[in-house]
């Protein structure tokens, strides 16, 4: 097959939907199909344009187009970027020679018009990948007004992309539940979760995890929030657990990452004075990740109540393949809290409980033997369900399944038109 995929961000963005981008591409590319992807010039979030036009990358084909102008300077310069980029992969992805699928992200929102114009147009199969679903995040979390006439006006392009994609990859039982909802035809939906790959990210020993010797954690219990503190994150349950528990010597935290509201997190700690007892760190490098997971002796995961099935953190996946336990702050009903729940890998808890976590946090101080043993049940649960070789399995066998449709022929694992 040939394969396109479209998301403003791939490697060497260190951004989620980058890896699992690259992720995917290099698992395709192995098993002989040609895979081709548009992309940025700018890594995300910065301005500029210091990525090449064009590269190959583990034998993928890296087209990179536009460039960012504005950074992250407001809203307003943010669409004017994204629409750069809307207009710059258009026009790339009608020049380029047809592909038989197309996969297209929600990075930026709404480039799943590309995709759909491409399946009109050049009779591409058009996959809808969907890692978040807009205009439902920024209302969820206040940035749009519900029934605003802006608001309609991308529900009903968003509807039309989903409903239009010959199939929409969700990344849980909840973002099918929703999407469902919106009128996509049960037998277009497809659940495929994100993952991490077991063989990459192995659990690290505690006494010899160069991170916490950096931090002077020593034998304390560590607790954890690693990635994107995004609007969709609640991050005030687990800063008030962390000042109610400034006073035990036996715990620690640690901020990691960036994101809207790292500001938010960095100023609570500081105002409060729990430098002493929080480590603030921006992201770590990906090669690092097995070191910065391991750790930890328990992670925090939190998605604002209400934005369930909206999107789905990613970091989970991450956390099972470390072998740590995962503390999840939100709706019971998010598919986080569900995986967590019946694998016992954890604990799941609701938004502002803060009682609960606090209490969950002193249960692994007192009997740091149980997070021991949530944390091997979490990685069995990464080995035999939701680690990369399954996730990829299923891709294969989605697009493959659509090149069929499309009436290609393959042959020893290659595909030709």
């Amino acid at each position: 097959m040939r394969i396109l995929l479209i998301n403003q961000v791939f490697y060497p963005d260190v951004a989620a939907t980058a890896q699992h981008g690259h992720d995917l591409a290099r698992d395709l590319v192995r098993h002989g199909h040609q895979v081709s992807v548009i992309a940025s010039r700018s890594i995300y979030g910065q301005k500029g344009a210091g990525l090449d036009r064009k590269e190959m990358v583990d034998g993928i084909e890296i087209h990179r187009v536009g460039r960012s102008l504005f950074g992250k300077a407001g809203i307003i310069a943010r669409v004017a970027d994204f629409a750069l980029f809307y207009l710059a992969a258009l026009v790339k992805s009608m020049l380029l020679p047809r592909h038989d699928v197309v996969v297209c992200f929600t990075t930026p929102p709404f480039i799943a018009v590309v995709g759909r114009m491409l399946r009109f147009v050049k009779g591409t199969k058009f996959v809808y990948w969907v890692m978040d679903l807009y205009p439902d995040l920024p209302i969820a979390c206040g940035v749009m007004r519900s029934g605003s006439l802006a608001s309609r006006f991308f529900e009903w392009v968003n509807r039309s992309c989903l409903r239009s994609a010959d199939a929409d990859v969700v990344l849980g039982r909840c973002m099918a539940d929703l999407v469902r909802s919106k009128g996509v035809p049960e037998d277009r939906i497809r659940m495929i979760g994100v993952w991490s790959d077991q063989e990459e990210v192995k659990p690290v020993p505690r006494d010899e995890n160069p991170y916490r010797r950096e931090w002077g954690i020593g034998d304390r219990t560590l607790i954890m929030y690693s990635g994107n503190f995004g609007i969709g994150h609640d991050v005030e349950t687990f800063l008030h657990a962390a000042r109610e528990l400034r006073g035990d010597d036996r715990v620690r935290f640690a901020f990691v990452g960036g994101g809207k509201k790292k500001e938010e997190v960095e100023r609570f700690v500081r105002e409060e004075r729990l430098e002493s007892t929080c480590v603030i760190a921006p992201y770590q490098p990906r090669e690092r990740l097995d070191e910065l997971l391991s750790a930890a002796d328990a992670h925090l995961v939190s998605l604002l109540e209400g934005v369930e099935g909206i999107m789905v953190p990613c970091k989970l996946f991450g956390i099972l393949a470390a072998g740590r336990p995962a503390i999840f702050i939100g709706d019971e009903r998010s598919e986080i809290s569900r995986v967590i729940v019946e694998n016992e890998c954890g604990a799941s808890v609701r938004q502002g409980d803060v009682d609960a976590l606090v209490e969950i946090i002193r249960g692994y101080a007192d009997d740091p033997a149980a997070s021991v043993r949530a944390g091997e049940r979490a990685r069995n649960s990464l080995i035999e369900e939701h680690g990369a070789v399954h996730r990829f399995a299923a891709w294969r066998e989605l697009l493959e399944s659509l090149a069929g449709d499309a009436g290609i022929t393959r042959s020893n694992g290659s595909s030709s038109t």
